[in-house]
């Protein structure tokens, strides 16, 4: 099985999924730059993996920093910081990492010993929160597949948008976990898996990751969603979270919206799975998520070979935003939350 990222003495290794599915190539990031460099461009992606990925740059910056004061190590932990908060606005997983590095940082120098020693600490404790970040998730993505199973069919298909395995997290998946613990529990389950233009994480990822695990899996282009559902053929549509408003409003990728008003229309069930990281309570709703504007050359161009005339304006919202009216429920990993969202997203975190 692969590995999507792992904490390793030479730096962060993680598979590029820029290269998949023609080739699995691995790519070790020796400094925080690279990772960061890493997340901006899409070798690493997803919000979960985004999060580990953030919480191992700053763990790898503060580690192999040269700093020998406090006050140096603290202006390089921001520094580090702020560079991965700067590579993609929308998925909250990173900013969670990046506040729940910070607490780790802050609290290890309030230690009651010299200041060679509180510097020392903060770099090993890093790197332990890092990979115990990474743990988390795992684990995290595997009770939400337990809680999430239930909810699907003995027997049907299921319909899946981008990509919400084991490549967009640390480890199993949160879409794709839910599907994969329904199988594992002896249900009946195919997948129908979302190109997902314009960057095809459906057809180049989500497509391999179920044909490794044997699940049955047909692609189809984004635009073959309605025509599928409007002939009794999808039965449930579940899709991962890149972040969740207080109201139950959910950013993801962009067409999640489409694909919810289509379930809506020919009563399909429409389930979102996310770890609590993705939920956001600071904002009422989805009208405060970011939207970030990719390169309008993904859109125009595939793989370097021009799909569109030169010189044709082209626009590239990488995400889009589901009212919660349309979502069924929200499966985490400690438990599943139905309306009114603005009580069962908040009764997660009492």
């Amino acid at each position: 099985m692969f590995k999507t990222i792992e904490w390793t003495e030479d730096g962060v290794r993680m598979i590029d999924q820029t290269r998949l599915p023609a080739e699995e190539v691995y790519r070790l990031c020796r400094d925080y730059r690279e990772v960061a460099e890493a997340i901006r461009s899409m070798v690493i992606r997803g919000a979960p993996a985004i999060g580990v990925a953030a919480a191992m740059g700053i763990a790898l910056g503060i580690k192999q920093s040269a700093a020998r004061s406090v006050a140096e190590l603290r202006a390089e932990f921001e520094a580090i910081a702020e560079t991965i908060s700067r590579t993609r606005p929308t998925a909250v997983n990173l900013f969670w990492a990046v506040k729940r590095m910070r607490g780790v940082f802050e609290k290890s120098l309030a230690a009651q010993v010299s200041e060679a020693e509180k510097v020392a600490g903060v770099r090993a404790r890093l790197a332990e929160e890092a990979q115990r970040i990474l743990a988390e998730d795992i684990a995290a993505n595997e009770a939400m597949g337990r809680h999430g199973a239930t909810l699907l069919p003995e027997v049907g298909t299921v319909l899946t948008h981008c990509n919400a395995g084991a490549l967009a997290t640390g480890g199993y998946g949160t879409a794709l976990g839910v599907i994969r613990a329904a199988v594992a529990a002896g249900k009946k389950i195919k997948v129908f898996a979302d190109e997902t233009r314009p960057f095809l994480q459906g057809a180049r990822l989500t497509a391999w990751e179920l044909a490794q695990d044997g699940i049955p899996v047909t692609l189809i282009t984004d635009n073959m969603a309605g025509h599928f559902m409007q002939r009794g053929e999808i039965q449930a549509v579940i899709v991962g979270a890149d972040r969740i408003a207080a109201n139950g409003d959910v950013a993801n990728k962009i067409g999640t919206y489409t694909l919810a008003v289509l379930a809506k229309e020919n009563g399909i069930s429409f389930y979102v799975a996310a770890p609590r990281s993705t939920i956001d309570l600071s904002i009422a709703s989805g009208d405060a998520i970011p939207i970030e504007e990719r390169s309008p050359r993904e859109v125009t161009h595939w793989a370097g070979v021009p799909t569109a005339p030169e010189g044709i304006e082209a626009r590239h919202p990488a995400f889009d935003v589901t009212p919660h009216r349309y979502v069924t429920a929200i499966i985490t990993e400690r438990g599943i939350a139905r309306v009114p969202y603005t009580e069962s997203l908040k009764a997660l975190f009492a």
